[in-house]
């Protein structure tokens, strides 16, 4: 329990750091951080890469509460496990993984997951912490159904990477066009150049530029 305490801690030093950076940029900057208040992510380091791949592809193009159905309901398909293994995902009937509300690419996706676990493909965690965010992308990318948006969410929640823009996210594009009032969100090519400035702390920037307000 300290051990996590003391991470907390950290992990909040950091936060506080990164919205003093992130305030002195400018002043959309200072008035937007100002008024949304402290950073409050909230990543799950505890989780294999193997269970925050299958969670994250269930979220996938979904809204929270329907994701939260799918989710619930494949797993109770395995009612003496807190989330099942590769194997036994594996093992599953896919038509029972199907009536949980998976569409078939999904199940797809969700089992080529397991496979590339039992083959090595998808890391353990420690040996993810190893790994730089760029090789965990090309690697995790690699595999049927993951793109870069779901690897960088694995890089944001599951590993704690504090300097990680999905620019391909809309609503980081979007918040940024509510930040500056522009008319237009930027694309992610220009996200990507424009977050250049936002390093070593764009983690952080994502989480605020998600709760832009409408303007």
């Amino acid at each position: 329990m300290r051990r996590e305490t003391q991470a907390t801690e950290l992990s909040q030093q950091a936060y506080r750091r990164a919205a003093d950076y992130l305030a002195d940029l400018d002043e959309d900057w200072a008035r937007h951080v100002a008024a949304t208040g402290p950073c409050q992510h909230e990543p799950k380091p505890t989780r294999e890469p193997f269970e925050a791949l299958v969670r994250a592809v269930a979220y996938q193009q979904l809204h929270a509460r329907a994701g939260d159905a799918i989710l619930g309901r494949l797993l109770a398909l395995y009612p003496d496990k807190k989330f099942p293994s590769a194997g036994l995902l594996l093992a599953t009937d896919p038509e029972l993984q199907r009536a949980c509300g998976f569409s078939g690419a999904k199940v797809a996706t969700i089992r080529g997951i397991a496979q590339a676990a039992l083959d090595g493909i998808v890391p353990t965690r420690s040996q993810a912490l190893q790994l730089s965010d760029d090789d965990l992308i090309e690697r995790l990318v690699s595999l049927r159904g993951v793109g870069r948006w779901t690897a960088e969410m694995f890089l944001i929640y599951s590993l704690e990477r504090i300097d990680v823009l999905p620019v391909d996210d809309f609503g980081v594009r979007e918040g940024y066009r509510r930040l500056k009032g522009w008319d237009r969100a930027p694309t992610p090519r220009q996200m990507r150049e424009i977050g250049k400035a936002w390093s070593p702390y764009r983690t952080v920037a994502a989480w605020y530029l998600w709760r832009s307000p409408t303007r």
